[in-house]
């Protein structure tokens, strides 16, 4: 199958008024291109899977009988169904003319899997869902064989144990440079199967805004190519870079085809969305080209590099500005939407392809709370509901309707307001918001709290959802922290019933802290409280999580936030970085070998000491063993608890005294857990053991290895902007092509390109 995972869902048909077959289940297979936006639905090729006693066992499908079998209905599914792109023949349609735009859009509409044929029709019908699917399941080859050599990957920070930890690569962007806290870069490769080097035709990139004003010594905007450590010659390398005249504050977002870049830069109290066609190998970061725009109606026909600027203006004609809110492309309908200051909502038709305008009939642009106006956060458009969902700085969210009719919540948010654009299950029609303080006296020292909201599509005016509290906040004056955007788990993407985890950076009052919200069709329950990211009170990013089920010993899943200051990681100093966090769901049926490690229902870490395979779904989890070094049998599988996770460990030191439970991490990355306290040994450490449940005397202390470090970090000035996923590589593919890239917030050494903001980019698994 070339690489190519198959769908994780499959259509069941039942006959009218009859019980379906328990021995068969029937299979839907979309087979029309990612970009025939259209047809996703249409061409439909039905087959027939047998043994599906085994693949209920193993997925927990359940045949269902009733009136509901005179409708097509969805199972879960990992297997069994071709995915798009291959043909009746059964040759594969490769996806090579597949691009993969992954940007800030993609971490605010998301896809748990269609439950039924409607849902089927309308989430297919959407490029984003099968940019989420491509994103996460296919397989990815570096096309570049040439091993990296280079010294600058290496820029020698110390990890306990002696293990280096590094970024992949750091480029200066200009002194003050930086994308913001919230704002993301954005990344396109132009083929879904391979990431391709800066020696291909159409090498992938990674644009980062400067958030510094554009001139003839300092870019706006820079893209990077060459970017993985497997290419040969120098990585990165600039790819374009431009002064584009303004300020762009806002996160970039990539056409469909990766040939075109759109933002939103102030200028002058002006906000223009500026749609840019770029050109390999124009420009530095300090000798960027400066573009001036063209008039809309010619920008189709202009010879890249070049752009053209619309200017937003509000009901009346008038300016208005935009520094909160970056522009969401609609790709099904070429439109783009963008919020910005006073409270009001843009619609630009002919984004990408077309001739681009600004909509001013129809009610747009509308200003979606005139009696109170606040700038507006990032827009987020559902094509299922057809809705615009949007939150302003003064604590409401917003629907707004085709046309043009607003429905506005109750205030949800009393302190920093809603600073960060929803996020949107457009399959299950839930909408998530995420509130600095919810104004109540319901947290320790009955302040308010941080909280997550959860809203349907088609919530009604005045109302306030459901909520999660994720931490405590404070009452303003002064505001807490803003809180950011959450990011949902593997499982939760895979279930059809919305039903997973989401994990936040919440207490925004205080030192950030790591949620866990679990979610049961589509119902939030108890917050489990991780790890604090910092030692003190301090901004803490969004939260990245990226699942890699391709990964050297079995599938892995992280998540990543960066904190401002204080930062408790072993790398960070005390200062800015940024932290990841092992966070691979439990699965049932699932072969586990020694030393794989998964995050239990208690924010803790199991780790596998005996290897098996764990119980069926229709038993669920095990009953997790909350003690630390405590066992669980979970049918032929026993776990070990690493104990509550924690994001700093010592290392091993000579001649002092351990307490009973004291953990530390050994020269071979592994923590060792204090059975028998003591003190250690005079001179070198002693010679560890590497076996999970293996002890280690040290003098008078008995060491027990309870499992590999599942926690690392970077330090990061000033911590970071939003973080973005890479490529999804297999085990065999050449190193760096599996990566997260940010941009920090705060001056710093950029490896060996100068001191400034940094674009980075570092490893998924350790940071390095």
């Amino acid at each position: 199958m070339g690489g190519l995972r198959p769908l994780p869902w499959v259509i069941r048909a039942c006959k009218s008024g009859k019980r379906q077959s328990e021995d068969s289940i029937s299979l839907i297979q979309i087979l029309a291109p990612l970009n025939n936006k259209d047809a996703l639905h249409d061409r439909i090729f039905v087959s027939t899977a047998r043994n599906s006693n085994a693949y209920r066992a193993t997925h927990g499908v359940r045949i269902m009988n009733g009136s509901a079998a005179r409708f097509l209905r969805l199972g879960v599914s990992l297997s069994g169904l071709l995915v798009l792109g291959w043909v009746l023949t059964g040759q594969a349609a490769k996806p090579a003319a597949q691009g993969l735009p992954t940007d800030w859009t993609h971490r605010h509409v998301i896809f748990s899997e269609p439950a039924t044929y409607e849902q089927v029709n309308q989430v297919t019908r959407d490029p984003r869902y099968w940019q989420q699917f491509y994103r996460q399941n296919v397989s990815r080859v570096l096309s570049d064989p040439m091993p990296s050599d280079d010294p600058s990957m290496n820029l020698g920070l110390q990890a306990p144990g002696g293990r280096k930890v590094h970024r992949d690569w750091s480029q200066d962007m200009g002194l003050g440079a930086s994308s913001g806290a919230g704002n993301y870069p954005a990344k396109f490769a132009f083929r879904t199967d391979t990431a391709n080097c800066g020696s291909a035709t159409t090498p992938d990139y990674v644009v980062f805004n400067t958030g510094l004003l554009g001139s003839g010594t300092q870019a706006s905007v820079v893209a990077y190519d060459n970017l993985y450590a497997g290419c040969s010659g120098i990585k990165p390398s600039v790819y374009w870079a431009y002064n584009t005249g303004g300020k762009i504050l806002t996160s970039p977002v990539i056409s469909s085809d990766g040939k075109q870049v759109a933002f939103v830069e102030t200028n002058g109290s002006f906000g223009i969305l500026v749609l840019l066609k770029w050109k390999a190998g124009t420009g530095t970061v300090g000798a960027p080209v400066t573009l001036t725009a063209v008039p809309a109606a010619s920008y189709r026909t202009c010879v890249a590099p070049c752009m053209t600027s619309i200017f937003l203006s509000d009901g009346a004609g008038l300016p208005t500005d935009d520094t909160t809110s970056s522009a969401f492309p609609d790709y099904s309908h070429d439109t783009i939407w963008v919020g910005g200051a006073r409270g009001w909502l843009h619609k630009i038709t002919g984004g990408f392809a077309g001739t681009p305008a600004e909509v001013r009939t129809g009610g747009f642009p509308v200003q979606v709370n005139p009696g109170n106006p606040t700038s507006l956060s990032s827009p987020v458009y559902d094509r299922t509901s057809t809705n615009v969902f949007v939150g302003d700085y003064g604590g409401f969210l917003y629907s707004v309707t085709s046309a043009a009719t607003v429905t506005k919540s109750a205030k949800i948010d009393f302190g920093a307001g809603l600073v960060a654009g929803p996020v949107l299950d457009s399959t299950a029609g839930k909408v998530y918001v995420f509130s600095s303080s919810d104004g109540s006296t319901s947290c320790t020292g009955l302040v308010p709290c941080s909280a997550v909201y959860l809203f349907a599509t088609n919530f009604g005016s005045g109302t306030s959802g459901t909520e999660a509290m994720v931490g405590s906040s404070q009452v303003a004056p002064p505001n807490p922290n803003p809180l950011f955007e959450g990011s949902f788990d593997s499982t939760y993407r895979a279930s059809v019933n919305a039903t997973g985890n989401l994990y936040v950076c919440g207490n925004t009052g205080g030192p950030p802290i790591m949620y866990q919200v679990p979610i049961t069709a589509g119902v939030m329950g108890t917050v489990v409280a991780g790890p604090p990211l910092a030692n003190t009170t301090t901004g803490c990013s969004p939260v990245t999580d990226i699942p890699n089920p391709n990964a050297l010993g079995g599938a892995t899943e992280w998540i990543y936030a960066g904190v401002q200051t204080t930062g408790r990681g072993n790398s960070c100093a005390s200062g800015g970085c940024i932290l990841n966090l092992k966070v691979q769901p439990w699965t049932p049926s699932t072969p586990y070998a020694i030393g794989q490690q998964v995050l239990d229902t208690h924010f803790h870490l199991q780790v596998v000491r005996v290897a098996g395979t764990s119980r069926t779904v229709a038993l669920g989890h095990p009953n997790w063993n909350v003690n630390t070094d405590g066992s669980t049998t979970d049918a032929s599988v026993r776990w070990t608890n690493q104990g509550p996770y924690q994001t700093v460990h010592q290392g091993w030191l000579a001649n002092t005294a351990y307490a009973l439970n004291t953990q530390i991490v050994d020269s071979n990355g592994n923590i060792e857990w204090v059975a028998t306290a003591g003190t250690s040994k005079n001179g070198a450490h002693p010679v560890w053991n590497l076996n999970v449940q293996g002890q280690t005397a040290d003098n008078t202390v008995r060491w027990r290895n309870i499992g590999a470090l599942a926690t690392f970090s970077l330090a990061a000035t000033g911590g970071t902007s939003g973080i973005i996923m890479d490529n999804t590589v297999g085990s065999g593919t050449l190193a760096g092509a599996s990566e997260v890239y940010f941009s920090t917030q705060g001056n710093q050494a950029c490896g060996a390109t100068g001191t400034g903001g940094c674009a980075v980019q570092a490893s998924q698994s350790a940071l390095q």
